[in-house]
């Protein structure tokens, strides 16, 4: 319960604050999307690089850390497109469903493998993040580039969306200044820390704006589907690949760790940038952080029991 109260709760209390906020007393929607556009091109991608960057890659093989984490992954979005017509979704809906089903919110993350395992389980969790921010990233872009309610004429080929996307670039300077053992100069450094400081809650604080209590019929569905794929099958899958392959341990938990957590509040950001269902975005990653209050620690239950 600790650990909820600690990683869980001040996430939803920052989303109804955003909602409280956005509804009370910052009403001007050109505020909101100025927040967004800071929070997509500028906090977050300077998260993914300060955080992939300080990654120790040592800290675990990679071997079986690639294809317990990838293959869940890959498998789930596949699924969710499969599942598109069943589920009567058009393509904006589409691309919060898979969003919805592969996002992670590595703050929260981190905070459990912190509690879980101190310092060996930072570091694995940061090492099982190089590999999972740079695949949901390109497979959500490369979703939202096809599937986005965006005028076919304005949309760039699918490459240059990739290579364009602020996201993408972090995770990939991160990772080469970690590969290159490159040392940013300190001033550098530290402007980067700042900037990526205010990336949670700026992103929370836009998805809490978002929500919206007054759903459609068929959001619930979505919701729950979008849901039970995240906190319940993705971990458990993940967790079967990497005990089949002799993970255990510190990296067995950030594997299930990383795979459990709701959806991030970048989801939706990315979702306003790119035409995604914005509505339903929001609604899934604030389902999804209450829900995980019960799902987070039974999964982690089962690696550490």
């Amino acid at each position: 319960m600790h650990l909820v109260v600690m990683a869980v709760v001040p996430i939803v209390l920052l989303l109804g604050l955003g909602t409280v906020l956005r509804r009370r007393l910052v009403t001007d929607p050109g505020f909101w999307r100025g927040i967004e556009w800071m929070s997509y091109r500028v906090f977050t991608p300077a998260l993914f690089v300060t955080s992939i960057a300080a990654t120790d890659l040592a800290a675990a093989s990679p071997a079986p850390l690639l294809p317990s984490l990838a293959i869940p992954v890959v498998v789930v979005s596949v699924l969710v497109i499969a599942l598109r017509r069943p589920l009567r979704a058009n393509g904006p809906q589409l691309t919060s469903l898979v969003q919805g089903s592969i996002r992670l919110n590595t703050y929260i993350g981190l905070v459990f493998a912190s509690a879980a395992y101190g310092a060996e389980g930072v570091a694995t969790f940061a090492l099982a993040a190089a590999v999972m921010v740079p695949l949901v990233n390109v497979i959500s872009v490369s979703v939202l580039s096809k599937h986005g309610d965006r005028d076919d004429r304005s949309r760039p080929r699918l490459w240059l969306e990739l290579l364009g996307n602020p996201l993408i670039q972090g995770c990939a300077a991160g990772l080469a200044l970690n590969l290159l053992h490159l040392r940013l100069p300190a001033f550098l450094a530290t402007t980067l820390d700042m900037l990526a400081a205010p990336a949670l809650v700026c992103g929370t604080l836009a998805a809490g704006a978002a929500i919206t209590f007054r759903l459609r019929q068929r959001d619930v569905v979505d919701i729950l589907s979008a849901s039970a794929l995240k906190l319940v099958a993705l971990p458990l899958a993940a967790v079967a690949i990497a005990t089949t392959l002799g993970v255990n341990g510190a990296a067995l938990t950030s594997i299930a760790i990383i795979c459990a957590v709701p959806t991030a509040p970048s989801a939706y950001v990315l979702a306003r940038r790119m035409g995604g269902d914005t509505h339903l975005m929001a609604s899934i990653t604030g389902a999804q952080t209450l829900l995980s209050i019960a799902t987070l620690p039974f999964i982690v239950g089962l690696t550490t029991g």
